[in-house]
């Protein structure tokens, strides 16, 4: 199963790459026979080597139009976040940031501009929401993540997820990513990633402090919060406010600095 995994993987990554010409098989030479020699089969029409054909790679699961997907893993939705921030984390991928094995495979050896182009492409995707899911917590741990997300906890210093991510929690241009649509376990590893210094950003690394407060019982709380938020084709990242935010946050920085 491992190795039939694999090969999915690479031939995926081949699909993001392009397909040239000379990987094309040549036929083999007929061998000699007294028997009728059968009509060739008619070759399959081309493939046309355009973006939207190259992300099929993406699609597999991601979902076609970046919706995101649920099966034995879990694959963030992609689809209208500010591009500044998916093109951040391709990078990321790409130079060691982040550690997906999948991801890694795909951008490694991917330019900047066609990252790029790829970041850009998935911004401009608005595909309907998944229905909300129905969080296992109880209404107390319910009560606790809203309050987290609108309020955050000033006691612990821990800013509300809207103070970044937008009142709507539709994310923030030009990058900060939205919050809703996404899954539950998929919010929960992320920031678990950030606690354990597995997943990094541009320094000052905003979302690595505010980890470093939050408690499991609290990750839980406002991960089961937040898939419980549904959204609509005009959950769009709110435009770049003029209020500080609450953290100095490298990568928002980043992304004005190459938004301009």
């Amino acid at each position: 199963m491992r190795r039939t995994r694999r090969s999915t993987v690479a031939l995926l990554a081949l699909s993001l790459l392009g397909s040239p010409a000379s990987m094309a098989q040549a036929p083999s030479a007929p061998r000699a026979s007294t028997t009728a020699t059968p009509a060739a089969p008619s070759q399959a029409a081309p493939v046309s080597d355009t973006l939207e054909q190259r992300l099929v790679a993406c699609a597999a699961c991601h979902g076609a139009n970046g919706e995101g997907s649920r099966r034995n893993e879990y694959y963030p939705r992609i689809a209208g976040k500010p591009a500044n921030y998916l093109y951040q984390q391709l990078v990321n991928f790409r130079d060691g940031k982040r550690g997906f094995p999948q991801m890694v495979y795909f951008v490694r050896y991917l330019s900047d501009s066609y990252l790029q182009e790829i970041a850009a492409y998935y911004s401009k995707l608005q595909p309907g929401y998944p229905t909300p899911i129905k969080p296992s917590a109880t209404a107390a741990q319910l009560e606790r993540g809203g309050v987290l997300a609108r309020h955050g906890d000033p006691a612990k210093g821990i800013p509300a997820c809207s103070a970044c991510h937008g009142r709507a929690l539709s994310g923030m241009q030009p990058a900060i990513p939205g919050l809703i649509g996404l899954y539950p376990d998929y919010i929960n590893s992320q920031i678990g990633a950030w606690q354990r210094g597995v997943r990094h950003a541009a320094e000052p690394d905003c979302m690595a402090q505010i980890a470093s407060k939050l408690s499991a019982v609290d990750v839980a709380a406002v991960s089961a919060w937040l898939a419980s938020q549904p959204g609509t084709p005009t959950s769009l990242p709110a435009p770049e406010s003029k209020q500080k935010l609450p953290l100095a946050c490298g990568s928002q920085d980043a992304g004005a600095r190459r938004a301009m």
